[in-house]
């Protein structure tokens, strides 16, 4: 008479043999209650959170391309963090305006401003975003495995939807600093409202009244930012889920 365990090596692949009771329950109801809000797609975010997932999930799947230890994917995209942190974001926006022209490389104040701040942001953005990938158990993707996801559909269905939602906060956070941060893109003449406040200033002699104004505007934008963010925050809650409230 065979035995429970030959029954089971029959019945399942090797690779499900032993994690289908409890991973199937985490993966499955993960997989009913994100799907619906978030489809995992690049597009549908702004291109700075969209090159932080990327980082993110280079850096968190791991991939190996190559043997040689500095030119493993995960090894290049925490250069590129670490770069992009690293250097003040006034002087990334002087190297792509300024500094890139030397080599007859020129770009539009404007388009010299949304690279440096896409770079950056994203920069931040793909720590946020890995720190939440890995705060997710690793039963998870052994769940999803054993149920019949690769690695690749395990990710983007189950493991990533929740990532998101963890990473959420601080990416919102990374956003209202972005508002903020666009006042320096007047320093490579991209004449924004810190820009034109300047000027405006500088014409009527009130800098107290022009950039008191500003000022204001700028926490208006962080304010309806704030508000749209929580909102946002609240939609994608899953029910029995919700942060304690104060």
């Amino acid at each position: 008479m065979r035995s429970d365990t030959g029954v089971l090596r029959e019945n399942h692949p090797p690779s499900s043999q032993g994690r289908l009771k409890n991973d199937e329950r985490t993966a499955v109801y993960p997989q009913r209650g994100h799907a619906r809000h978030d489809t995992g797609r690049l597009d549908e975010h702004p291109p700075y959170r969209a090159i932080g997932r990327l980082w993110a999930d280079n850096r968190y799947c791991n991939r190996r391309s190559s043997r040689l230890w500095p030119f493993r994917p995960e090894i290049r995209s925490q250069y590129l963090c670490h770069f992009f942190r690293g250097f003040p974001l006034l002087i990334q926006l002087y190297l792509w305006y300024f500094g890139l022209a030397r080599f007859g490389i020129f770009f539009t104040p404007y388009t010299a401003a949304v690279i440096a701040f896409s770079l950056c942001s994203g920069a931040y953005h793909s720590e946020y975003i890995r720190g939440a990938l890995l705060s997710i158990k690793n039963g998870q993707m052994l769940g999803a495995q054993s149920l019949g996801f690769s690695k690749t559909q395990a990710l983007f269905s189950i493991i990533l939807p929740q990532a998101i939602r963890r990473a959420l906060p601080g990416c919102g956070n990374e956003l209202i600093y972005l508002i903020k941060y666009s006042s320096l893109a007047y320093m490579v003449t991209c004449i924004e409202l810190t820009g034109e406040t300047k000027i405006l200033a500088s014409l009527y002699f009130k800098y107290t009244e022009m950039f008191f104004i500003a000022g204001a505007i700028y926490l208006v934008l962080v304010s309806a930012a704030t508000w749209f963010l929580n909102t946002l925050e609240n939609h994608l809650t899953v029910p029995g889920f919700e942060p304690p409230r104060t």
